[in-house]
């Protein structure tokens, strides 16, 4: 019954995201050249910004797809790092863009353009169309997964951009004032590029298999340290395969007295699932701390006392040791 759920959930956010998509990249392509005929800046880089929403979706879209490959001999933590460096390579492309759209601002404020504003009011409202019912459509599954909410605010932040270019064209079409385009221009890659360093500053950390941002290490150590028969701990790695998905190895010093794998596993998966989210753990017992305890990459003792790794949490089991 859970499988067949989930499987409903994803196959009704790759539709999702399908439609998305393809209303996305229409009007991309009809708003960019709506930009370029009335010479509107504000236009050409609200078409940027949600060039980035249409890069977005395809990440989102491609993740699942590419998500359904199983593991295999040569990549055994599966395909989920796609996501990332699509996610990455998405970041440093919106950034140049953003650069450009604010220096193609500055030197349209020093000598205004003329602005056609009414077929810019058009272009922007039919945008300001497309961005609602692409919300309508990612809005049911934004709950369920993250690729499916990072792409629900993508096209929010897109929304906001529309409205903005509708109130330039406005405000050119009553006043003449065409300095107003570029305004709205700036402030679009204004709000375009914190956004983009805080994407690609996500990637890098998940890429250098860096703590992930929603998880205090102390706050994992001191989880662990405080299950009874744990008499100390090193070696706590905690990183990401992707969004979402935290995995955990870390050494375990316990009581002689006590069965690590009936006493201390347990509480150990439970806690770190209900309290950080980390379903995949990978914990080795020692009645004494390893030689090489603490170092970036060790090998284990010859007389290994023995491992435990947990990878949902109705699973696991145990082994003679391993490297890492």
């Amino acid at each position: 019954m859970g499988a067949g759920h989930d499987h409903s959930h994803a196959t009704g956010n790759e539709r999702a995201l399908k439609i998305a998509l393809a209303l996305t990249s229409t009007f991309l392509v009809a708003e960019l050249v709506g930009g370029i005929l009335t010479k509107s800046l504000a236009l050409i880089s609200d078409a940027a910004h949600m060039f980035t929403d249409a890069a977005a979706l395809a990440i989102a879209l491609a993740a699942i797809q590419i998500g359904k490959r199983p593991a295999d001999k040569q990549r055994t933590f599966g395909y989920y790092r796609f996501e990332i460096l699509a996610a990455a390579f998405n970041a440093l492309l919106l950034f140049g863009v953003a650069l450009y759209i604010l220096y193609e601002a500055y030197q349209r404020l020093r000598a205004p353009a003329e602005v056609q504003s009414s077929g810019m009011l058009v272009i922007a409202t039919i945008g300001l169309a497309v961005n609602i019912v692409s919300m309508r459509v990612l809005a049911g599954g934004r709950e369920q997964s993250l690729n499916i909410k990072g792409a629900y605010l993508e096209v929010w932040s897109d929304l906001l951009g529309s409205i903005g270019v509708i109130f330039a064209a406005i405000v050119i079409r009553f006043t003449g004032w065409a300095w107003v385009d570029s305004a709205i221009a700036v402030l679009i890659g204004l709000w375009v590029l914190p956004r983009t360093w805080i994407l690609l500053k996500s990637s890098i950390n998940i890429l250098l298999e860096g703590v992930p941002e929603d998880i205090d290490l102390p706050s994992v150590e001191q989880a662990l340290l405080t299950i009874p028969g744990v008499r100390s701990m090193h070696d706590l790695h905690v990183w990401s395969l992707t969004s979402g998905k935290a995995s955990l190895t870390a050494h375990l010093v316990n009581d002689p007295a006590v069965n690590p794998e009936r006493d201390i596993l347990p509480v150990a998966r439970d806690r770190l699932a209900e309290r950080f989210g980390i379903t995949h753990i990978t914990i080795q017992f020692e009645l004494r701390p390893c030689a090489q305890a603490d170092t970036v990459a060790h090998f284990l003792p010859s007389e290994p006392i023995a491992a435990a790794t947990s990878g949902q949490p109705d699973e696991r089991h145990s082994h003679q040791g391993h490297s890492h």
